[in-house]
């Protein structure tokens, strides 16, 4: 990609894509990628930005008040094209902001920045949503980042460690996408998973409260800490089999199945009122000890 935005230091070097300003590839100084590479014969996605929906709507349709539109799943922004607004030799920011093609489907005006920063061998996404209409903006936001399973240099069993050590309940979606209010037991013990591909046959492990803010994702030889902030909401997922791994912190999930298309009704979607701004972000460290 000509127009790819590297930025670096002695510990990692990232890219980013004006496209959905999605990070490209995260690697270290031996110049491994950390980052799934989007091989489409499992799926081409990177570290997708999810806006203004996380999830699916009922039959892609939205509904804010008497507005209804076609919204497809994940939302707008990872497929529009953002503009670089600065960059620097360890930060870059990308800015999109709404037009006629937005507005058609998402009546609001807007601007969605998102900055990658680095510091040692940190990597530090931040999102900082706008309202610029004169009326209170609902919308759900989320980040997907996919990486390598196995880490790089990792043998045997990875490992996921929660922070607060908890065991949040575990939901699931069907067939269409839709949040399944039910809540499952959880397959956290102590906050502990191993992560084996048959757990996504019924695809992403969802949690909705309960996973805190940080976690740890291990193997022998690599590891990576995994920390968020202003998102209640996680899930992990992968194809099953697939050599990649979604940490995925959220505001806002798919819509419950059997509900309606009313985005205020979507759980923990968020209420921006007008002039005013929301922040989230999610940092990954690196280690190959």
């Amino acid at each position: 990609m000509t127009d790819l935005i590297q930025i670096h230091n002695e510990h990692v070097t990232v890219g980013v894509s004006p496209l959905g300003a999605e990070t490209q590839f995260l690697r270290d100084r031996q110049g491994r990628d950390w980052l799934w590479q989007g091989d489409p014969a499992w799926w081409s996605g990177r570290s997708p930005v999810l806006f203004p929906i996380v999830g699916a709507a009922p039959d892609d349709q939205i509904a804010i008040g008497d507005f209804t539109a076609t919204m497809p799943k994940h939302g707008f922004a990872r497929r529009a094209e953002f503009t670089l607004v600065e960059t620097g030799e360890t930060h870059c920011t990308f800015e999109l902001t709404d037009n006629a093609d937005t507005r058609a489907i998402y009546p609001f005006e807007f601007a969605l920045r998102i900055t990658h920063q680095i510091d040692g061998a940190t990597l530090t996404v931040t999102a900082e949503v706008e309202n610029r209409s004169d009326r209170a903006m609902p919308f759900g936001f989320g980040f997907h980042p996919a990486f390598t399973w196995p880490l790089p240099g990792a043998t045997g069993a990875h490992e996921v460690q929660l922070n607060n050590q908890g065991e949040p309940p575990l939901f699931r979606i069907n067939s269409d996408g839709l949040l399944m209010d039910a809540p499952l037991p959880s397959p956290f013990r102590d906050g502990r998973l191993t992560l084996d591909p048959t757990q996504y046959i019924d695809d992403a492990m969802l949690f909705p409260a309960g996973a805190g803010n940080g976690l740890t994702l291990s193997a022998t030889g690599a590891s990576l800490r995994f920390q968020w902030q202003g998102l209640p909401n996680f899930a992990l997922w992968q194809k099953p089999g697939a050599p990649y791994i979604c940490l995925e912190p959220w505001h806002g999930t798919a819509a419950i199945a059997g509900g309606g298309p009313a985005l205020i009704d979507r759980p923990d979607t968020v209420i921006l009122g007008a002039g005013q701004t929301a922040n989230f972000a999610y940092a990954v460290t690196l280690s190959d000890k």
